[in-house]
């Protein structure tokens, strides 16, 4: 009876996990919304870079075009709500990604306590260094809210003039080399997460691998150096 009784309480259907949760709980869950949330961010970046662009048109563009983002939606939406429900997306998936490759990273180590002692050949560089390269991002996350976005450390600190405060953060050496790092590993961030995204969706397959690795390696390059150009641009003197 006791046994029987055990048997019954096991199988009763409000003891099992959801179909959500049991996918969560997953390794193949865990990289599908990895590959999913960093598709979301991607979307995001060439939007922000494009963005970023608009500093060499001159000051009344990308401030015309940062007070058109707090506009969008209106009246639907009031003044910068828009701006406001696209970071809460944009955190939900920051938030989304790195919980999944912490949890991936720590169930990889218990799984293989001690390490190999050769590596793999085929380990690229940005294979190997996925783990500290989003350390780095995550920290500069933070740094980067801190100075464009809440004006906390920003030299200038003008509300609503976005051109000023860039060329205030990146005349400051440490404003430009924080910067200039974060998007390095951005880079190379980039260019494996691509690779794995589409591997974990399953869209790659032999006709495609080498159009999809030509891709995440032009994407990444792409987002480098338009990013990177912004810095090295106030750095020079090329914008002021």
């Amino acid at each position: 009876m006791a046994s029987a009784t055990r048997t019954t309480r096991t199988s009763s259907p409000g003891r099992h996990p959801s179909s959500l949760v049991a996918l969560w709980r997953s390794s193949v869950g865990k990289k599908a919304v990895m590959a999913v949330s960093g598709l979301v961010m991607l979307g995001y970046l060439v939007l922000h870079m494009l963005g970023n662009l608009k500093v060499f048109f001159g000051p009344d563009d990308i401030n015309g075009y940062a007070h058109w983002l707090r506009t969008l939606g209106q009246p639907l939406l009031h003044f910068g709500w828009f701006l406001w429900l696209a970071r809460l997306v944009l955190l939900a998936a920051v938030v989304a990604h790195g919980t999944a490759a912490y949890q991936l990273s720590r169930r990889d180590l218990k799984a293989r306590p001690t390490k190999y002692v050769h590596r793999r050949r085929q380990s690229s560089y940005a294979t190997r260094t996925m783990r500290w390269g989003g350390v780095i991002l995550g920290l500069f996350i933070v740094w980067h809210i801190l100075d464009l976005t809440t004006l906390t450390v920003n030299p200038a600190a003008e509300e609503g003039h976005p051109y000023q405060n860039i060329v205030a953060s990146f005349s400051t050496w440490y404003g430009g080399g924080i910067y200039c790092l974060a998007m390095l590993a951005l880079g190379l961030h980039v260019r494996h997460g691509f690779w794995s995204a589409a591997q974990t969706l399953g869209v790659n397959n032999p006709r495609r691998d080498r159009a999809l690795k030509l891709g995440a390696n032009a994407l990444a390059l792409l987002l480098t150096a338009g990013f990177l150009s912004v810095p090295v641009a106030v750095m020079t003197g090329l914008v002021r």
